[in-house]
């Protein structure tokens, strides 16, 4: 975390530097360390003392908080109330998103398949420990038109794979694979 004093018409001494510092460790424990930095703006205007907080989070959240006291204590607790308010308000949103997703997961893979619309992409699915079904990797492949034999090359060349191509003499899409027992399989769609 990168803090930032500045005093204006004030002496930055120690003392308050350690204040503004135990100040902002309770915000840091609420963010989980995510504190990027921290500017600290000290002014004195006749026998008010002000103080401007502006404090960025990972995740580019900026929160601003600024008060004015009698003495510099007060017009600190008040600044760094506000920043703490915004902070956990911040806070229960992440919590509230992470609730969220753990409710839709135990609730089953039919109502993911249901939230979420169909593409174009041909994507590897997996089932987890939890039952639940989860995308793995999603892949696009630019459709050649090719003969079934040029396919044929192209596919045993690597032992897992299978080729999306378009069929030269049918002009239709069509998709070459390798079997289990070593054998080329051809799905065709049909007419």
């Amino acid at each position: 975390m990168r803090l930032e004093l500045t005093g204006r018409h004030v002496t930055i001494t120690p003392a308050i530097r350690k204040a503004v510092e135990r100040r902002l460790a309770r915000m840091a424990r609420m963010l989980n360390d995510g504190i990027v930095s921290v500017q600290v703006v000290i002014g004195r205007l006749k026998s008010r003392h002000q103080v401007e907080m502006t404090l960025h989070a990972r995740g580019e959240h900026f929160f601003h908080g600024a008060a004015t006291g009698r003495d510099f204590a007060a017009a600190l607790g008040a600044a760094a109330e506000k920043l703490e308010h915004q902070v956990q308000k911040l806070k229960s949103r992440w919590t509230e998103r992470r609730r969220q997703v753990v409710s839709t997961a135990r609730a089953g893979a039919p109502a993911l398949a249901a939230e979420q619309p169909r593409t174009r992409r041909t994507a590897a699915m997996s089932i987890g420990s939890d039952g639940e079904v989860r995308i793995i990797r999603t892949r696009r492949y630019a459709v050649k038109p090719m003969s079934v034999d040029e396919a044929a090359l192209e596919v045993s060349a690597d032992q897992g794979a299978f080729i999306v191509f378009r069929n030269a003499s049918t002009d239709t899409v069509n998709v070459l694979f390798r079997r289990p027992d070593g054998n080329l399989g051809l799905i065709e769609p049909e007419p």
